[in-house]
């Protein structure tokens, strides 16, 4: 059995930070230095805070750890989509993908990087669609490690990343605890200090955590993984709308949107013969008008172990247009690396499999 690894200085807050300090008879400031190198300096060790004494940097050592986790494998080039497979300290894995936009993911104005960041190993939702959950969920990422991805991906691309999308493996809703303080570091002005507004949180459907993140004072977007406009339809792709059917979803929805006002869009993945009837186009539309949502279509990207399959380019470009026309603002995703089982809903831990360690699932 692993012994429990130290906490490390990535998943702390400034208050956390003060805290900590106090408790050693160490001023206040002294969090603000360490935050400084960590975030603004990207320190590689505690040994590099040289502001700070010997002796403080010693207790430090001893009580906090500073990486989170280590670099397996990066597939692809520099300037095209990146997926990043990194070993946590239990031995588990975890991916995250880098994307170059020159076009928004959203269609507004974009020529930003984006990293599309995982938050639990495996799932426990079972959509259909997805490669993340075929194994089940094997345990939610703490706050550190959530954070850890954005930083170890800037230290190994060497780029800033200004855009992020909780759109990797998990669902991010089913660990709000973590995510939340996760959010309080990357938006903190102490912390990545990247804006709320460009923080877009990928859900399946969680009704009382969708409502619980509409209570938070800050602009984050939200995305719904709907993938069906009728129950009928989304029973066969979502296992969570059993729980939380259409109509409790969209109660959720109307209180995000009335709470708050930020901005909604509504996943819709494309899978021939399944979702992509025009009738369903039309009841897409008018939920999302009811909303002033976006759409986002998504031809269905192919999952090894899966047998269904997108619909041609023609009759997905009939089912934009009938959304479209409707009034409703839609978009097409024209997926990056799906070359390499990066695109949506392609991410899955191989690297487990072939090692033998993927557990069973566990409830959600």
């Amino acid at each position: 059995m692993l012994n429990k690894p130290l906490p490390s200085l990535l998943g702390l807050t400034k208050d956390d930070m003060i805290e900590i300090f106090e408790q050693h008879d160490e001023p206040a400031y002294r969090a603000g230095q360490v935050l400084e190198w960590i975030y603004r300096h990207r320190a590689g060790s505690i040994d590099q805070m040289t502001n700070l004494s010997e002796p403080l940097r010693e207790k430090l050592t001893e009580q906090f750890r500073f990486k989170t986790m280590e670099k397996v494998k990066v597939q692809g080039a520099g300037d095209t989509t990146q997926k990043y497979l990194f070993k946590l300290h239990d031995g588990r894995y975890v991916e995250t993908v880098l994307i170059p936009a020159s076009k928004g993911l959203y269609g507004d104005k974009a020529d930003r990087l984006t990293a599309c960041v995982s938050s639990q190993v495996g799932c426990a939702y079972g959509c259909k669609f997805c490669a993340s959950g075929l194994a089940g969920l094997t345990r939610n990422l703490t706050a550190d490690e959530i954070v850890g991805q954005l930083m170890e991906v800037e230290a190994l691309s060497g780029k800033k990343i200004n855009n992020i999308v909780f759109m990797g493996m998990g669902e991010p809703l089913a660990n709000i605890k973590n995510l939340e303080k996760a959010l309080d570091i990357i938006t903190g002005q102490w912390g990545m200090n990247i804006g709320a507004r460009h923080i877009t949180i990928s859900t399946s459907g969680l009704a009382p955590m969708i409502k619980q993140l509409a209570d938070r004072p800050q602009q984050i977007r939200l995305a719904i993984s709907l993938h069906g406009a009728t129950d009928e339809v989304r029973d066969k792709i979502m296992p969570v709308n059993s729980k939380w059917d259409i109509d409790a979803l969209f109660e959720a929805l109307h209180y995000y949107k009335n709470k708050s006002n930020k901005r909604l869009t509504l996943e819709y993945i494309l899978i021939k013969g399944v979702n992509d009837s025009l009738d369903q186009a039309t009841i897409l539309a008018k939920r999302a008008k009811s909303l002033k949502a976006l759409v986002n279509v998504i031809p269905y990207n192919t999952v090894e172990g899966l047998d269904w399959v997108r619909p041609d380019d023609e009759h997905c470009h009939r089912f934009r247009n009938t959304v479209r026309d409707a009034g409703v603002t839609t978009t097409m995703r024209i997926e990056k690396g799906h070359d390499i089982d990066a695109a949506c809903g392609q991410l899955r831990l191989k690297q487990e499999t072939e090692e033998g360690i993927i557990k069973a699932p566990i409830k959600a």
